[in-house]
């Protein structure tokens, strides 16, 4: 099972260029929506599409409704993604740099010199004017081009966006500057119109620049892949392109490298850090016979590995697509936002027109009615509304990523903050999962029955069973049947077996007895056997407890959170697992196919319930949970039902996973609540003439670098449950 789904045919991505605000987004996927048999979403933080649909030539026609659109667009290559990232992100960093140094270095003299020699008349010299407006000229037309450029190409294909508000408070206060000098007037809005070009493009750039850096934190975990591997051929070591590796190669890392594959340890025995992909912060020791992941780093002996999953198949690539697919869904407050925004704009031009026109109603001069619009122009940029969602959501799953935790959309953040009830899976998450055989009750055929009836199953009893009789000659089995929830038979020597728990020997109408002391004592449990239809004994089986089992259940209360035991265990083994680890409320005795019963029970019984499964029973229940969390060990894939990925080993990776959901939840609400509190307060002060329009360039900038930096702040959030 892969850790990914299969992507549907007719699946591609394009890396998008010349947006610059969400409505640019919205325009953009408008516009590939538009073509037959096409679904698209289109994210303005990650400035990526991603085009679902079927009939002939996708990507040329995809391509074609953007271009159309006004914007570039080309199908993302995975194996540029990253450099062709840095590219597009450090030329329009350098470009908006150039601008800004020339705007201040002629806006500060053209400020001060239209504001000294207009408040004091004898410094004055004949076409004073003019000499400001041509130190103006450079300012509001190549450094405010960029503004200028999209709104006159969005006008071209009618429609406004966020830079149409910016150019047109630009134009209009140059423009009446201009025409009002003949007059003896207007010379201060020169400044106005400088003073807003300058802080706009400070504020794209720093937003840009902001933006970057969390697209570098979404991208760290595709960083790590080796673009190079060593791979061993007739005894000689030969480097290639790790793209070139194939399933089965054998692979050679040395100290100090990065891991190029999933792979088997064939020979060596090294330390190996994987905290870069599980966020495990603890080396652990690969020997062979041991799984390794690509991206590990072995740190100080040389290793033999045979290749056992390559390129996009390995489990880092996996975790990587896995990430950026949770950008492709939008939460239901974004749609939401995406609404406002596509008619914000059109709505603040007309507003401004309207707010100019009632000031001159009122008696104000042209001077002042002019201001006052653009003030309500500028202000009402709507920027950081666009960026609430996007840019948090991104840092926060590249920080989940680094940390071992895979969030896969945006339900799973919402799920969390609502969540009250965590349910845990007992065998394979809070337990080891390797069980051994610590007793027999029986007599000297016991095991040797019972382990020929389960060398026919993967089940972990089975192979614990089997490990059990090591060393005993086996027999054959004749109709081995498996038995989901309750074990196994078939027909051995003769004789038909019976392997499993009572309620299985209760169907074949079998008491089983009671051997005092054997069973749910320090979390053993016992498999029953019966010969021909009479009890014939009883196998005791150990499952250690995991050692961060108890303080993860301890966070979880901490979190306020109730926990309860899901177990298809025996009760006595369930309690005692359940009193180890400070858990009240046991489920024991239950099926695979009725745990998702019991999450329902919960939901009916009022309860927000998060699932904690290990991936292998649990589908149904994790589907069923408003929050399902798959625990991953190795190289195990986790299921497509699971909201959220563990791969981390220390169990504190379930608090931390909810913690990290539930900051990322708040962060986007705290941003969307600026966003809309700044648009709302700011509009009417705007309107009352309260608001300088050069303010209200700073402002607007101001509050777009809020939200932008107000999502960089989960980079910081640090594993709490993980030594």
């Amino acid at each position: 099972m892969s850790l990914v789904e299969e992507s549907p045919v007719g699946t591609l991505e394009l890396a998008v260029d010349g947006m610059t605000c969400a409505a640019c987004a919205n325009r953009v996927e408008r516009a590939l929506n538009k073509l037959d048999d096409v679904t698209a979403s289109v994210n303005y933080a990650t400035e990526r599409a991603v085009v679902h649909g079927s009939g002939p030539e996708l990507a040329e026609r995809a391509v074609a409704a953007v271009v159309k659109a006004g914007y570039q667009a080309s199908v993302r290559d995975t194996e540029d993604e990253g450099e062709w990232t840095r590219r597009s992100f450090g030329d329009r960093v350098s470009a908006l740099r150039r601008r800004l140094v020339v705007a201040m270095l002629l806006a500060i003299p053209l400020m001060d010199a239209t504001i000294m020699l207009a408040m004091v008349p004898r410094l004055r010299f004949p076409g004073w004017e003019w000499v400001c407006v041509l130190l103006a000229v450079p300012i509001v037309t190549w450094a405010a081009y960029p503004f200028h450029r999209v709104t006159v190409r969005n006008l071209r294909h009618g429609s406004v966006s966020m830079d149409t508000l910016v150019s047109l408070g630009i134009a209009v206060s140059f423009g009446w500057a201009v025409v009002s000098i003949p007059f003896g007037g207007g010379s201060l809005y020169l400044d106005v119109a400088a003073g807003m070009t300058v802080f706009q493009l400070a504020g794209r750039y720093f937003e840009t620049r902001s933006r970057r850096q969390a697209a570098d934190v979404f991208d760290a975990l595709s960083n790590l892949a080796a673009p190079t591997a060593r791979v061993l051929v007739d005894g000689q070591e030969r480097e290639v392109p790790t793209a070139q590796v194939r399933k089965g190669d054998v692979v050679v890392v040395r100290a100090g490298e990065t891991v190029p594959v999933d792979g088997v340890v064939l020979e060596g025995t090294a330390s190996v850090d994987t905290s870069a992909v599980t966020g495990e912060p603890v080396p652990r020791t690969a020997e062979p016979g041991h799984d390794v992941i690509s991206g590990s780093i072995t740190l100080d002996n040389r290793l033999l590995l045979t290749a056992t999953a390559v390129g996009a198949n390995t489990q880092l690539a996996q975790m990587a697509v896995l990430a950026e697919r949770a950008q492709e869904r939008k939460a239901r407050i974004q749609h939401t936002v995406d609404r406002i925004i596509t008619w914000f704009v059109p709505a603040v031009i007309a507003l401004a027109a309207l707010v100019a026109v009632a000031w001159l109603v009122a008696g104000a001069s042209p001077q002042r009615a002019i201001g006052v619009g653009v003030a309500v122009l500028v202000i009402a940029c709507p920027c950081a509304l666009g960026l609430a969602t996007p840019t948090a959501l991104m840092v926060g799953i590249g920080r989940g990523a680094s940390l071992g935790i895979l969030i896969k959309g945006q339900d799973a953040l919402e799920a969390s903050g609502v969540i009250d009830t965590v349910v845990l899976d007992k065998t394979g998450t809070l337990t080891t999962g390797e069980m051994t055989v610590t007793g027999v009750d029986g007599d000297d055929d016991l095991l040797r029955y019972a382990a020929s009836v389960e060398q026919g199953s993967e089940h972990p009893i089975a192979r614990a069973i089997e490990r059990g009789a090591a060393g005993l000659d086996l027999l054959p089995v004749e109709n081995f049947e498996t038995l989901p929830g309750l074990g196994a038979s078939g027909v051995v020597n003769g004789h038909h077996v019976l392997v499993g728990n009572a309620a299985l020997l209760a169907s074949h109408d079998i008491t089983p007895t009671q051997q005092p002391g054997l069973a749910g004592q320090g979390g053993r449990g016992v498999v029953y056997v019966a010969v021909d239809g009479v009890f014939a004994g009883s196998i005791v089986l150990s499952d250690d407890i995991r050692p961060s089992a108890r303080e993860a259940v301890d966070a979880l209360h901490g979190q306020g959170l109730r926990t309860v035991l899901l177990t298809g265990d025996d009760a006595p083994a369930a309690r005692a697992v359940a009193a180890g680890l400070g858990i009240e409320d046991v489920r024991a005795n239950v099926l695979p196919a009725d745990k998702a019963g019991v999450i329902a029970e919960l939901q009916a019984d009022g309860r927000r319930v998060a699932m904690v499964g290990d991936g292998i029973n649990d589908a149904a229940a994790l589907a069923t949970a408003d929050l399902g969390l798959a625990v991953v060990t190795g190289t195990d894939i986790a299921l497509k039902s699971a909201d959220i990925v563990l791969v981390r080993d220390h169990l504190g990776v379930i608090p931390d996973a909810i913690g990290l959901a539930r900051k990322t939840r708040q962060t986007i609400h705290r941003n969307l609540i600026w966003a809309f509190a700044y648009n709302v307060a700011a509009l009417p002060v705007a309107a009352a003439g309260l608001l300088n329009p050069l303010i209200a360039a700073g402002a607007m900038a101001l509050s777009s670098l809020f939200v932008t930096h107000n999502s960089l702040r989960l980079r910081d959030y640090g594993r709490r449950h993980a030594e």
